[in-house]
């Protein structure tokens, strides 16, 4: 044997063995999202065939009718499910992330798409800013993406017709376990006899306030029940289905054939088209691979797609047809009936538990989207509680959970009927789906850099289609299709608002912001008595200091001797890696002992504010204060900010100051850890002895908090300022930290229109009874310090 042909077996057995862990991993994933991501898209045999055969079409007794259903649905499911998201739209992933917040993110990064004008220099250097098959900078822009830019009207309209997403998004989050959870209680028509029409939607309310509950209290601790229940779901109804083509009409598999389509309308005439949105409900679900895309990969879900779902859904609609083409009075009931009797009851345990399994997916994607657009300001401060659940990521909203219980529970009491729910469910999704394609085809366009016509290819392929099954469901709205229209209007007017009044906000600490030549000539005490300690200043800007500073000291002359600009902003990339978060920078001269820290986040990270945010800030100060002594120029963007120098995070992070945990308070450790200068706290005993009481009465949980202590390194600095610097820092985190933030009273000119006087009352409103700042940001109420600011806009 030849040396190259040991050399050749060597390398593929190499590449086996490599391989064999990818592929554990990737069907481990495809697992996991059969009982995550494609509940919905599973369940929708429930209700299909009843929803295309309804009103006019109740009492078709025909065959070709059937076959031409089914056709109808294969092929749909061919379109969309498979060719547009399974094949084309999983493509369009920003960073591995997928969802209409997500297009949009994509897309305010390759163009001036954005309406807040926080964006900086430096947050297009992140390393997730500029994903594989991006952008490329060298590439001349191209017409549609300068008119865009050029004009703010289109802005507008594309921020609306992401926010119309959202909102629709939400909707479904609220039809889908209602419209679900009826279907799958129908069954017991069948064989529990029950007759009284008000028994099956009041059993459905009390599923349905068990699922919210689960949500609330948390749906980890079943979650590894889901892949194994969902799988037995689809094994069901595919071996229903196979019996039901043997043993009633083997002939169903002709419908394949787009014949039948033709012969369906043939038909069924006006009454076929007023009813294709029932057909759409087939692939209602298709949207959560691409929305969920982030907790998986795109080959793992279309493995799981390809192999299992789309084989499953097929064979159970080509059996329903099978049974109805023989027995077509049973089409109010076919999914129930279709079942042989002996497998009823194991069928409808385990069509409840799928329908559960369904619904907590999508409430939890809806809880997803709320807080996407509540990090790029268009919704209210709620409460993201960051899990711990079996599906990492996943995102949960008090707030939210109870709102979308209520509303279901008022459409499940108010319509109880599953037909006119699946009216207004149809809508909800159908728009998401349309508003997908449109996002798609400016991604195909604007950051694939593919030629104009096939974006618009792409656009008129599914677009047409789409506006022909909401042509149908028009002729819906007055039977339920209303709903989804009512409750997007509603939460449409409070996300555009609170956008509008969140940048008209923005745009007033710019305009009032203070000039650096004003601070300058204050001189280095900035003409006020420093105390001990640190102050952390919030504020929404960028850059400059905020009139709330100036307005603070024209009431107390008194601030720390270690001042902290923290500015918490959100930069349209799903994450942000922990080590490029923060940036920090100087105002100001040295002596000053002023600073800036840009805390990013990605539109998918949940703030969490923690005792290590505290020792972060202190780390990368010290950090910053080094590589400036070092004139690491290539760790320094001195083009942000004028006098502000951005830091890089170098090797040496971390190594400039010594961070250890102390067993009790800070101030009461005297012992200092080798190769460490002693630096203690310049607070007085008294005043430590009155914190630490007050600590005690108001607030005894700070007990329990890990308490760090921070050393300066014993070395020899070639710039004995440097040495002061970091030991006036060290010195200021041992008095404590205090967190100045604004509480503002948001108000309209006399002088403006009706329109956004409206508009700015209802942001005041929203503002004063939402979640406080302090609140979203987790900051520790005993250390809090709000400073009241009036906003004329």
């Amino acid at each position: 044997m030849s040396p190259r042909h040991v050399d050749r077996e060597r390398t593929s057995s190499s590449t086996m063995v490599d391989f064999r862990p990818q592929r554990k991993a990737l069907l481990f994933l495809a697992y996991q999202s059969l009982g995550f991501l494609f509940g919905d898209l599973s369940i929708s045999p429930l209700y299909v065939y009843q929803s295309i055969f309804s009103g006019r079409l109740q009492h078709v007794q025909n065959e070709d009718a059937i076959f031409g259903a089914f056709s109808l649905i294969f092929w749909t499911l061919c379109l969309f499910s498979l060719l547009k998201y399974a094949i084309i739209t999983l493509n369009a992933d920003d960073n591995g992330e997928g969802g209409i917040i997500a297009l949009y993110s994509h897309l305010c990064r390759n163009a001036k798409f954005g309406l807040l004008p926080n964006h900086q220099a430096s947050d297009e250097e992140l390393s997730t800013y500029h994903s594989l098959g991006g952008s490329n900078r060298n590439i001349p822009p191209s017409p549609l993406k300068r008119f865009i830019e050029k004009h703010r009207k289109t802005k507008f309209a594309l921020l609306i017709l992401v926010l119309l997403g959202a909102c629709m998004e939400i909707c479904v989050g609220v039809l889908m376990p209602s419209i679900s959870v009826l279907s799958s209680i129908e069954g017991l028509k069948i064989e529990a006899k029950i007759t009284n029409n008000n028994m099956v939607p009041l059993i459905s309310c009390v599923l349905l306030v068990g699922l919210f509950v689960l949500q609330h209290r948390g749906s980890h601790k079943v979650a590894f029940m889901f892949p194994p229940i969902m799988i037995l779901w689809l094994l069901s109804i595919f071996m229903v289905g196979i019996y039901n083509v043997i043993k009633w009409n083997p002939r169903v598999y002709q419908a394949l054939s787009p014949y039948y389509i033709y012969k369906f309308f043939l038909v069924t005439g006006k009454d076929g088209w007023a009813n294709l949105g029932g057909v759409f409900l087939c692939v209602t679900g298709a949207q959560a691979m691409f929305a969920d895309l982030g907790y998986y990969r795109q080959a793992p879900i279309r493995v799981a797609f390809s192999c299992v779902i789309f084989p499953c859904l097929v064979l159970q609609y080509m059996g329903q047809a099978a049974f109805l083409s023989k027995n077509l009075s049973a089409v109010p009931i076919s999914f129930y009936a279709s079942i042989p009797d002996i497998l009823f009851w194991p069928v409808f345990v385990v069509s409840a538990l799928a329908v559960i399994v369904s619904s907590q997916a999508i409430i939890s994607s809806t809880f997803s989207i709320v807080q996407q657009c509540h990090a790029f300001e268009c919704f209210p401060r709620v409460k993201a509680v960051h899990s711990r659940r079996w599906m990492p990521g996943q995102t949960y909203i008090p707030e939210m959970n109870w709102v979308l219980m209520i509303i279901s529970l008022a459409v499940t009491i108010g319509f109880g009927d599953k037909n006119h729910i699946g009216y207004a469910y149809g809508i909800a999704s159908l728009i998401v789906t349309f508003v997908t394609t449109w996002l798609t085809s400016l991604v195909i366009s604007l950051v694939w850099h593919r030629s104009l016509i096939v974006s618009i290819a792409f656009f008129i392929l599914f677009g047409s289609i789409e506006v022909l099954f909401l042509s149908s469901y028009c002729m819906k709205i007055p039977k339920g299709g209303w709903v989804p229209l009512l409750l997007s209007a509603v939460f449409m007017v409070v996300m555009f608002v609170w956008h509008y009044g969140s940048r008209k906000k923005y745009l007033f600490d710019m305009h009032n912001k203070v000039s650096m030549k004003s601070v300058l000539t204050l001189g280095p005490s900035l003409g006020i008595v420093r105390v001990p300690g640190m102050g952390l200043i919030y504020t929404e800007l960028a850059s400059g200091i905020p009139a709330s500073f100036t307005h603070f000291l024209t009431n107390l002359p008194a601030f720390y001797q270690v001042v902290v600009f923290i500015c918490i902003k959100t930069v349209p990339v799903p994450s942000v890696p922990h080590k490029e978060r923060y940036l920090i920078g100087r105002i100001g001269p040295k002596s000053y002992r002023m600073y800036r820290c840009i805390v990013r986040n990605g539109y998918k990270d949940v703030y969490t504010h923690e005792n290590d945010f505290e020792n972060d800030i202190v780390m990368s100060i010290a950090e910053f204060i080094q590589l400036e002594a070092e004139g690491c120029s290539g760790s320094l963007d001195r083009s942000v900010d004028g006098r502000m120098a951005v830091v890089r995070t170098s090797g040496k992070f971390g190594t400039r100051l010594l961070m250890s945990e102390s067993a009790g308070s800070e101030e009461g450790s005297s012992t200092s850890l080798p190769g460490a200068l002693t630096v203690t706290s310049s607070k007085s005993p008294t005043l430590k002895k009155l914190q630490a009481m007050y600590e005690q009465q108001e607030s005894p949980e700070l007990n329990t908090r890990r308490r760090i202590r921070f050393e300066l390194i014993n070395t020899i600095y070639k710039d004995p300022r440097v040495k002061e610097e970091l030991m006036e820092l060290v010195e200021a985190k041992r008095a404590g930290a205090a967190y100045v933030i604004g509480h503002s009273h948001v108000k309209a000119k006399w002088n403006s229109s009706f329109v956004k006087q409206f508009a700015i009352n209802l942001y005041s409103f929203l503002r004063k009874n939402c979640r406080s700042p302090a609140v979203g940001l987790n900051i520790p109420q005993i250390c809090l310090i709000k400073v009241g600011m009036n906003y004329h806009v």
